[in-house]
């Protein structure tokens, strides 16, 4: 909730307070009862301005954090369209980088966007790599490390997620969209009906977007669970993954911080 702005003085209880809440972001509401001006003239005029302000701000959040679904509707209509989401659904944290958790699933009921059914996936996963940008700083896993492991117990190996690191199965071909669209690359050619699994990290200051090999969601799926290399490796059999690219990309994604060796029984 915006902060009050000193031009209005408030003499309101807990319900009233709701009451302007309420108003700040429904357009055809009155202004509550109980505020007055600073100058002690009428507010309607002034918390029209604030109103809109609060709502055009808002929306300009909702580009930012979203700006290849800005890009593939383009301004009017995005504008338009998150000006009804801001309106359904006002913020409940001060944190704006937390606005639109739910904005996909509002995509995905939307009617006017009937025709890019691809548009909610592309929103989950520019939510994702916002939670990776924003997630705790923590080195990567040196790839060197497993080499020191001895064969014989490379599969009870189990790698300690980085904090950033973010994993989702698609029915469309989005982390494709969203990478290409954030670098400046042409979607030519994208068949965006394609279903795709991403993995989203920072290995460094920047998150990035990996479009997982066919099959290799419940590889990394089982890693991030803190499964065993080889249970995750048994898993990437079952759906007949190329493994040896998946372990690549464990190594070099960024996507873990560590490596562990304690068996199960051996955890406190």
């Amino acid at each position: 909730m915006p902060a009050l702005p000193q031009v209005f003085a408030m003499r309101l209880d807990p319900v009233a307070n709701g009451a302007f809440a309420e108003a700040l972001l429904m357009p055809d509401m009155p202004p509550p009862t109980g505020l007055t001006g600073r100058d002690g003239s009428s507010p309607a005029r002034r918390f029209a301005v604030y109103r809109n302000n609060v709502t055009v701000s808002l929306i300009d959040a909702m580009a930012s954090i979203f700006p290849t679904v800005h890009n593939l509707v383009g301004e009017d209509f995005f504008r338009a369209m998150a000006r009804l989401y801001v309106t359904a659904h006002p913020p409940t944290s001060p944190l704006l980088f937390t606005y639109g958790e739910d904005f996909p699933a509002f995509l995905e009921n939307f009617p006017p966007a009937a025709d890019l059914p691809f548009l909610a996936d592309v929103a989950r996963v520019e939510r994702l790599w916002l939670e990776a940008f924003h997630a705790a700083d923590a080195a990567p896993f040196d790839p060197s490390a497993l080499s020191r492991v001895p064969a014989e117990d490379l599969g009870a190996v189990r790698f300690q997620p980085h904090p950033a690191t973010r994993i989702a199965r698609l029915s469309h071909a989005a982390g494709t969209i969203t990478r290409n669209d954030r670098a400046g690359v042409s979607l030519e050619g994208i068949n965006p009906m394609a279903p795709e699994t991403v993995l989203v990290t920072r290995p460094a200051f920047d998150a990035k977007i990996e479009i997982l090999p066919k099959a290799g969601a419940g590889f990394f799926e089982a890693l991030l669970a803190g499964k065993t290399l080889g249970e995750a490796c048994l898993a990437a059999s079952e759906e007949n993954a190329d493994i040896p690219t998946l372990i690549s990309l464990t190594l070099t994604s960024g996507a873990f911080t560590a490596i562990d060796l304690h068996q199960e029984s051996d955890r406190p």
